[in-house]
């Protein structure tokens, strides 16, 4: 999924528009979704959604597989937010008892309210980060870093994690291959020592290649520090920043009135 990522960041439409700009739209755009009332923060989810797939030209199913998969954390976290254990409280009001169990177990109108503006925030903070993460490549977000004055080590440690990714994706999918070539192991036990063993040998395997990596950068001439490309500031054409603006100031006039109505 990294390589499929890294692909669509290097080919979509808004490619060329500047890095800078772009993450502070999705920046400032992160912060609204985290304070803004709910409704507004299911509004964000649609509005980003809409600069990747009909802006950026992002394909639908990769950016819907992409956000589903990310949801799956949420999911797992749901029944930790709605099921109580116990008797209720006196007065506690939507209560849903769940028969059939012998502990007294039971969801409250207060875990489902808390359930969905939780999945609102998760939903518009992810959608600002799906937006930077489709539309600007991983060589001009460090670009951007470094205008902001990120210390240049930890520059370097980013740049040489992305790349270890793609070698820990690499190996991985080379013994994947290898394992169905050979038509693998039958039985839940065969296929536990197969994976085990698989672990171990993703990890040497892994190994060995960053080590080549290294030898490569000392070959070349490294000398305990990683030159990036300057950063090279690209016009924004006016119909997004029109867009972007004015979305903007009608998000903030709809959370003044959701406030001066509450």
């Amino acid at each position: 999924m990294i390589r499929w990522i890294d692909v669509l960041s290097y080919n979509n439409a808004l490619r060329q528009l500047s890095p800078m700009w772009k993450s502070s739209f999705a920046a400032l755009m992160f912060l609204l979704s985290y304070t803004v009332h709910p409704v507004l923060q299911a509004a964000i989810t649609l509005w980003m959604m809409s600069w990747c797939i009909l802006q950026a030209r992002i394909p639908f199913r990769a950016y819907g597989k992409l956000f589903g998969t990310a949801l799956l954390f949420y999911a797992l976290s749901v029944p930790a937010l709605l099921v109580e254990f116990g008797h209720p409280a006196a007065g506690e009001a939507g209560i849903f008892p769940l028969t059939g169990l012998n502990l007294p177990v039971y969801v409250t109108a207060a875990g489902l309210q808390r359930a969905g503006e939780l999945l609102a925030r998760i939903s518009a903070c992810m959608s600002c980060f799906f937006f930077l993460m489709f539309t600007t490549p991983f060589s001009e977000l460090l670009q951007v870093l470094r205008r902001l004055r990120m210390p240049q080590i930890v520059l370097e440690l980013m740049l040489i994690m992305y790349r270890f990714l793609f070698l820990l994706s690499d190996a991985a999918h080379g013994l994947l291959l290898a394992r169905r070539l050979r038509g693998g192991r039958r039985g839940y036990k065969a296929r536990m020592r197969e994976t085990a063993a698989m672990a171990g040998a993703l990890f040497g395997n892994t190994m060995h290649r960053y080590y080549g990596l290294s030898q490569g950068l000392l070959a070349r001439g490294f000398t305990d520090e990683i030159i990036l490309p300057p950063y090279t500031a690209r016009p924004v054409p006016l119909r997004y920043s029109i867009q972007a603006y004015a979305g903007i100031a009608l998000l903030l006039l709809a959370e003044a009135y959701f406030i001066t109505n509450t």
